[in-house]
């Protein structure tokens, strides 16, 4: 049955002439939604700092992005936000959010030569991390569904990822110097990623580093994030020149996570409250990605 799926999708991206042409270039809008549920007793959090708490997370990782794509080559890129992310909450209390350290600046995908420069502001330094794209193990699917006026079809693969854990505001207090250099092996459990792509738009890209299909990725589920494409515009008047990133401290992916792994442990250790202290608390909140 896949293999059937497969010859009939490729068919149907080769009857479609839409990027034919050698000059084509396309923009697809992105929105971004984190699910978030955190719950605290009101020995920890009075109801009204827990509804600030959410609001704050939920425009945290509420976003809108551009990918400006070709056939081979495309830039996936926030769009410019005047307000900045808060940490302050006021009543003694500190959220620290930590994800993978910074967000991306730019994202340069060559899907030809199968890699990637992401070019990341990541807690006040520029860093630009080039690597090869990975593979993902896509799965064809049979179901079908309307995005807009284009068809799309359902693909899936599994990954590893970590389980969740629960935190608490106080869990650093009680933290013994034993316990600090133990190094506590994350529960890993395996997370389905489903897509939908249009082989109408027949290029092998999406957002984010999602991509590998026979057409372009118009939504993503993985986990709680949910990126759903808005808007597309195909060969726009104005054409966007691609151009690879090349500012910041060049790393592979391998170096950067080691480093922002680094950072993250420092900025909770600067943020936890000290023994004996009863000054600000704060919450750790770790989102996967």
């Amino acid at each position: 049955m896949t293999t059937l799926i497969r010859v009939i999708v490729l068919a149907l991206t080769a009857v479609f002439t839409t990027v034919n042409a050698q000059d084509f270039q396309g923009i697809a809008t992105y929105k971004t939604q984190q699910k978030i549920d955190i719950k605290m007793d009101s020995t920890q959090m009075s109801s009204e700092m827990h509804t600030q708490m959410m609001d704050m997370m939920k425009k945290q990782f509420q976003k809108t992005y551009n990918l400006t794509f070709n056939k081979e080559e495309s830039l996936y890129k926030e769009e410019v936000s005047l307000e900045k992310p808060q940490t302050g909450m006021g009543g003694g209390f500190q959220m620290v959010i930590m994800g993978d350290g910074g967000g991306s600046e730019v994202l340069y995908k060559n899907t030809k030569d199968q890699r990637y420069s992401d070019h990341k502001d990541a807690m006040g330094k520029l860093f630009l991390v080039k690597d090869n794209i990975e593979e993902l193990d896509w799965k064809l699917e049979s179901d079908t569904k309307y995005i807009g006026e284009y068809q799309c079809y359902k693909a899936t693969f599994t990954k590893m990822v970590e389980k969740p854990r629960a935190f608490s505001n106080n869990a650093t207090i009680n933290e013994t110097e034993e316990e600090k250099d133990d190094v506590i092996e994350p529960e890993m459990i395996e997370q389905t990623v489903t897509a939908w792509y249009t082989p109408q738009i027949s290029v092998n890209n999406g957002p984010a580093m999602y991509q590998g299909l026979p057409g372009l990725i118009l939504e993503i589920h993985d986990g709680e994030l949910t990126v759903i494409c808005s808007k597309i515009v195909l060969n726009p008047k104005v054409k966007t020149k691609i151009e690879e990133p090349s500012k910041g401290k060049e790393v592979n992916q391998e170096k950067y996570d080691e480093i922002m792994d680094k950072k993250a442990k420092e900025m909770m250790e600067r943020y936890a409250p000290k023994k004996g202290h009863r000054g600000a608390e704060s919450v750790e909140i770790r989102i996967g990605g």
